[in-house]
């Protein structure tokens, strides 16, 4: 007889162990199904170049953001995180995969980028090693292969780390025409005990999801060409939000 579950973790657990082996996409154990995934850099993916996502680069270019210190959020061959040390930003960058982070930090050396790298799971790292609070946290894709229950370890890890006044920067898989991953309503997920790959996201639901935030800017994504500098597909929204910093009360003149 098993009565174990006392804590919000072991109920966190309990909801992952509903989605094997697609836990794997977001627990410590996925290492080596993301190190297969990485296994042969020459494939043709749109997100192993080098170049970083459009909505980020636009930030910047139209000052909507300002160098500080960020994390970037499974950073995969890190190409974000390579755009934001050039940018001047100090930078952490956690993925699970061994793999992708030996990719990266190659990639940082050939680039003279000075980025610490992060091995686990975000979740738990937000707990224990990363030194927040971040300007900036960037997610390119990690937040959509996320089932719902996790929501709830996304935006802790977002109030732990987000300094006021900073900006969360994401990129998601985008609900209706033109869009991916999948529409099914949250409590589906569970009855079938499966993500169909991701979950798609309407701009409605961002919104909803990030309300104690500010919201900057959703969009889509604008297509890029694949010969292109940057990363851009239109499947994906975009967004940009403002932890606004709280009010200081006004002293009372006596």
């Amino acid at each position: 007889m098993d009565r174990s579950i006392r804590t919000v973790d072991d109920v966190m657990k309990l909801l992952d162990g509903l989605f094997a082996p697609e836990a794997d996409r977001w627990t410590t154990e996925g290492a080596a199904w993301w190190d297969g995934f990485y296994a042969d850099r020459t494939r043709p993916v749109p997100f192993f170049a080098a170049k970083p996502d459009e909505n980020l680069v636009s930030y910047g270019e139209r000052g909507l953001l300002t160098p500080g210190r960020a994390l970037d959020l499974g950073c995969g061959p890190g190409r974000n995180a390579l755009h934001l040390a050039a940018l001047g930003y100090e930078v952490d960058a956690v993925d699970l995969s061994p793999a992708a982070l030996d990719w990266a930090a190659e990639r940082a050396r050939a680039a003279g980028a000075d980025i610490r790298f992060h091995l686990g799971d975000a979740f738990t790292l937000a707990r224990t090693v990363l030194a927040g609070p971040y300007d900036l946290i960037h997610d390119s894709g990690c937040f959509h292969h996320l089932p719902p229950h996790r929501r709830i370890s996304y935006l802790d890890l977002v109030d732990r780390c987000l300094a006021p006044g900073g900006h969360l920067s994401l990129t998601a898989f985008a609900a209706g025409e033109g869009g991916m991953g999948s529409e099914l309503a949250d409590a589906d997920f569970y009855r079938q005990a499966g993500l169909h790959g991701g979950l798609a996201y309407s701009a409605g639901s961002l919104r909803h999801v990030f309300a104690g935030l500010t919201e900057v800017e959703v969009r889509r994504m604008r297509d890029e060409p694949s010969d292109a500098d940057l990363f851009g597909e239109p499947f994906l929204w975009t967004a940009l939000f403002r932890r606004d910093a709280p009010a200081v009360e006004a002293r009372r003149v006596r």
